[in-house]
């Protein structure tokens, strides 16, 4: 069975090629028609015509050819194609184009047949020069199609010439701005301002006025953006923090950042893990800093990409201090913390009228004598909530501690594994209880601690991953 995920979505230059359409009616006229305006040279094999199909062939747009569609014809004819459809309601036929055509390694299509193809169209959304293709890689046409619809309504209906405008400029920027880096930001603030606006209503004059300022402030001075990512699912993450991590340059990111998020940065930016995992520091703190000084004073725009918010335990404020001492102009954009979204994952309250007026945050990591330095008599009260970050290594302590605080051993407690991830978990036990589950279950990072009643008044909520 063929694997969706092994579709490379790709745009294929068809027009100083051939293609073959194999079949006649009006499946074949489905994909003859995506190639009418993308390739000159279509030649169409079939017995008959549909009235579609004959229609473009007597205005000379397709060649007919009504062989018969032998394998000495196909090995004869297949070598010279840039692609194939074969569209008959022959699925043999179809497979046996589909066997020589991949001998000869051309690009095949069996359509509503994915096995024996080697490529699928996908949904095309058009605004030329514009082009968006949706695929699912074939499990799901119907799917590609609604998603197509929705996007369309999204989009508007001057993209094209929009798209043409900057096509016609690009020369004139290059003139204007000998640096890749320069000419990409000068077309990023146009795009981002009131410039496309204009050329997406096709006021070229305004336009143009709007690109030749930002070819005037145009400057490679770089900056810094910390931002949060949330605590693991990419539909939480903000409006600011998709757009920002579309502009970076290059991205320093933690071990809390899943590859589904990392997905959502720009392709072409540079990735620079300096990741922390328990015991291992891939970057010491320091190191992470004079690097973010470095590259920004390079003219970089460095995304600093932090797990959960950048200023809750995520050393957020010790990086902005040594970017705005070095003289870095820097952005925070915050995100959704760990606490927020691993009990709103669950349906777990942090505050409650009856229970919890309070919510505590805190974290386990410990001192580098392996203590921890909180203050228990505080920690340890009733009618609060504690959320604690980084506590799976020193739960038995913080357990044992809060209870010989004035906790008692059957207070509520619930560990949520990978929360808001689609692998999420929910450890509900007591203080007494919790450092046992963590053993037996082999719970692993990343994992928030909740201690409180409010764990009793969680609720199923249909919203687990």
């Amino acid at each position: 069975m063929t694997n969706e995920n092994s579709y490379l979505p790709i745009t294929l230059r068809l027009d100083d090629g051939q293609a073959l359409v194999v079949g006649g009616g009006m499946v074949a006229a489905n994909k003859t028609r995506l190639l009418l305006s993308r390739c000159p040279q279509i030649i169409v094999v079939a017995r008959e015509l549909g009235a579609e199909m004959m229609h473009w062939h007597q205005q000379g747009r397709i060649q007919w050819r009504n062989d018969e569609i032998t394998e000495e014809f196909l090995t004869r004819n297949l070598p010279s194609m840039r692609l194939v459809f074969a569209a008959t309601d022959d699925r043999t036929l179809n497979r046996e184009v589909a066997r020589i055509a991949r001998s000869f390694n051309i690009p095949i299509c069996v359509v509503d047949d994915p096995e024996p193809s080697t490529f699928i169209t996908p949904a095309i959304i058009e605004r030329t020069p514009v082009q968006i293709a949706i695929s699912t890689g074939g499990a799901a046409p119907v799917l590609a199609r609604r998603l197509r619809g929705q996007i369309e309504a999204l989009l508007p209906e001057g993209l094209g010439r929009l798209a043409k405008f900057m096509r016609a400029r690009r020369g004139w920027i290059r003139e204007r701005a000998d640096n890749v880096m320069a000419r990409k930001r000068i077309w990023e603030d146009f795009v981002d301002g009131p410039g496309m606006e204009a050329a997406l209503a096709g006021d070229d004059t305004i336009a143009e006025n709007y690109l030749g300022a930002a070819v005037e402030k145009s400057s490679l001075k770089g900056e810094v953006w910390l931002v949060g990512a949330g605590p693991g699912d990419p539909d939480l993450l903000t409006l600011a923090a998709l757009r920002l991590m579309q502009n970076a340059d290059s991205v320093l990111y933690d071990q809390l950042i899943p590859e589904t998020i990392m997905e959502r940065v720009r392709r072409d930016a540079e990735r620079v893990f300096v990741g922390k995992k328990r015991s291992h520091h891939t970057l010491p703190q320091d190191e992470i800093n004079a690097e973010l000084i470095r590259r920004a004073q390079a003219g970089e725009r460095v995304l600093r990409l932090k797990g959960g918010d950048p200023f809750i335990f995520g050393r957020g404020g010790e990086e902005m201090e040594a970017l705005v001492d070095a003289g870095i102009h820097v952005r925070v954009v915050p995100g959704i913390t760990a606490a927020s979204g691993c009990g709103a994952a669950f349906g777990i309250p942090l505050t409650h009228r009856d229970c919890a007026q309070t919510c505590l945050f805190l974290t386990g990591h410990a001192r580098a004598d392996g203590t921890l330095d909180l203050h228990w008599p505080s920690l340890a009260r009733k009618g609060q909530t504690l959320a604690i970050y980084m506590g799976l290594n020193p739960l038995k302590e913080l357990c044992h501690k809060l209870q010989i605080n004035g906790l008692p051993p059957d207070w509520p407690a619930a560990i949520i594994e990978h929360g808001t991830r689609s692998d999420q978990k929910l450890h509900v036990g007591t203080l007494a209880s919790l450092p046992e589950l963590v053993e037996t279950r082999k719970i692993s990072s990343p994992a928030l601690t909740i201690v409180g009643q409010v764990v009793e008044h969680r609720r199923h909520i249909n919203n687990d991953k």
